[in-house]
């Protein structure tokens, strides 16, 4: 039982000390694509802020997982559309959504080496995210203190630059396509709410994170070779 224990410490230990992490978080803005409000790609209405944690695998990938908290106002007066702007509807929502996936590197990312690292990178995995249900009557924003929750797809691009040897620093644009196209309140289910639906209901809605990461990297140095 003793040399079983030695083993187990052992292997978590070289488990541990062949990896780097990171903790931090991430603020910026949000807005939504869809049936109401503008139609920018990056238009951000409303605050985001949570937190982030990487396992970082290798130079060239990490494994990441997020929590982030956004809020957002569509608002057809500020749409480029003039059909849009003459409706003049209004209204406000917010995103809780968790979030895991695999962050690829397009240059080797070495953070255990003196000098600059900085690479830009992509982000995809699975997104699971709550919002406010709501729908559109004579015009009105009907709140009717409920939440619903679905999944979405994040694509996100960014560029983060190592500040010295504990802090990293980036810069990304995350856009979520859900499988929802009620988060702009355009289409809400069910057969009591079916008169309320307008827009086009054979497109799911997008919401889009855009904002800074700073990140605080430990775990003891690998091997030479644990990052080859």
């Amino acid at each position: 039982m003793r040399t079983f224990s030695v083993v187990v410490i052992l292997l978590i230990s070289g488990i541990l000390s062949a990896q780097t992490y990171e903790v931090g978080i991430f603020g910026g803005g949000t807005n939504n694509i869809g049936d109401v409000g503008r139609t920018n790609y990056i238009a951000p209405s409303g605050l985001a802020v949570g937190g982030i944690f990487k396992w970082n695998k290798s130079k060239r990938y990490a494994w990441r997982g997020s929590l982030i908290y956004g809020e957002f106002t569509a608002d057809d007066a500020k749409s480029s559309m003039s059909s849009r702007q003459q409706r003049a509807y209004k209204m406000d929502n917010s995103v809780l959504e968790f979030s895991a996936g695999l962050e690829f590197n397009f240059l080797e990312y070495n953070l255990h080496k003196l000098g600059p690292a900085i690479t830009p990178y992509l982000y995809t995995g699975l997104t699971y995210f709550r919002y406010e249900y709501k729908y559109f009557d004579a015009g009105q924003i009907q709140d009717i203190d409920q939440k619903d929750g679905t999944f979405a797809i994040p694509m996100t691009i960014g560029l983060k630059a190592r500040l010295n040897q504990f802090l990293i620093i980036g810069a990304e644009i995350g856009a979520r396509l859900t499988f929802t196209d009620n988060l702009d309140a355009s289409n809400p289910k069910g057969s009591n709410f079916e008169q309320f639906s307008f827009g086009n209901i054979f497109s799911d809605d997008w919401y889009v994170f855009s904002g800074i990461t700073v990140t605080y990297t430990f775990g003891r140095k690998p091997c030479s070779d644990c990052f080859e």
